[in-house]
Order: C-alpha cells, then structure tokens, then sequence
C-alpha cells in the first residue's frame, strides 16, 4: 500500500508541469543606481533587446555601431613618482568603442557630455543610426547607458544585455580594446 502511495507521487511530480525559475525583473522609472551586477529586465521602453545571435548578425553585416560602458578605473591622480600603473585589459567585440563609466545612474555633467558626444561620434550624428549597447552580463550599466542614448532622441537603440559574457560564451572574436578618453585625461576631447 506504502509502496503504491510513493509510485502514485513519483508519477504526479514526473508529469507535474515544470515551473519556471525565471525571476521577471521590471523596469524601473528612472536609472538603476545600485547593485548594478544582478538580474536586469527582459525589456527596455524605446530600445530593442537583443540576443547574441542578433549582435553577432549586426556585427557581422557592419550596420550599427557597438558602445561598450563596462566601468574602468581611472589612473590614481596622486601615486607617488615612479609608481607603475597597470590598467586592466578589456577583451571587447572587435571595432567596438569603449565609454567608461557612462552607465552609472547618475552622471556628473562632465560624463554626460561625454556620452552625448561619443554617441554622437560613433554615430556620425545620425539619431536614426543602430547604436548597439552593451557591458556584461546581467549589468545595469549597459541598461543604464540605452536608456540615456534613447532619451537622448535616438531611435534605433539596441540593448545587448548578455554583452561581452555571451559573446565570449559563443566563441565569437574578441579584441583588446582602450577606451576612450574620459573628460580631463590626456586626448580627451569632451569638455
């Protein structure tokens, strides 16, 4: 009788629907300002998300430029004479260009303008240009980053939130990539 019971359970758990662990995470108001590497939507209100696949199309065809905002730090203003600084490399998408730092939710005016004018470049001021955004996996920063760039009157805005992770995942080429310069350091152009 025991040993019916435990087969009739087995068979209900075994054809029982399995339920999905997916966590939907909804889009907040305004930008992300903490915590910026967990769970991030599914969605992002003006912008298109797409998968790696889709980058990996986009890329291959050549129609949209990539914006990568994956944070660096920047060389310490104080290290005594002599010190050696290091920066970290970043293995990128090939031909993307790096904005660090610009995915924050808030912005110093300095920042901000330097977005604009990245984008602006990459773009070659055409707001209805492909504009591909992304950082890595499951980082706000690039959700942060479209939707400025989409706020920014932008309309073909595509947010790849598996970044760099996925792209390393499929065993797509990847660069060596410097960023570009950041208001105040040498070469900067944004003001």
């Amino acid at each position: 009788m025991i040993r019916r019971a435990a087969i009739g359970m087995l068979a209900v758990f075994a054809f029982a629907p399995v339920v999905s662990a997916q966590v939907l995470v909804p889009e907040p108001e305004g930008y992300r300002n903490e915590d910026y590497r967990t769970l991030v939507p599914d969605t992002l209100a003006g912008a298109r998300v797409i998968t790696t696949t889709e980058a990996e199309t986009i890329w291959r065809a050549k129609s949209g430029v990539f914006i990568d905002v994956l944070p660096r730090a920047p060389k310490p203003a104080n290290l005594p004479a002599g010190t050696v600084w290091r920066d970290r490399p970043r293995q990128n998408i090939p031909g993307s260009i790096w904005l660090p730092d610009t995915g924050y939710g808030q912005l110093a005016e300095a920042m901000e303008s330097y977005l604009r004018q990245g984008v602006e470049r990459a773009s070659g001021g055409n707001r209805a240009a492909l504009i591909v955004v992304y950082c890595q996996a499951e980082c706000w920063m690039s959700w942060n980053a479209a939707k400025r760039i989409v706020s920014y009157g932008y309309s073909n805005v595509a947010w790849f939130p598996d970044g760099t992770d996925g792209w390393e995942r499929a065993d797509l080429p990847m660069a060596e990539s410097q960023p570009e310069p950041r208001p105040g350091e040498q070469g900067s152009s944004a003001k």
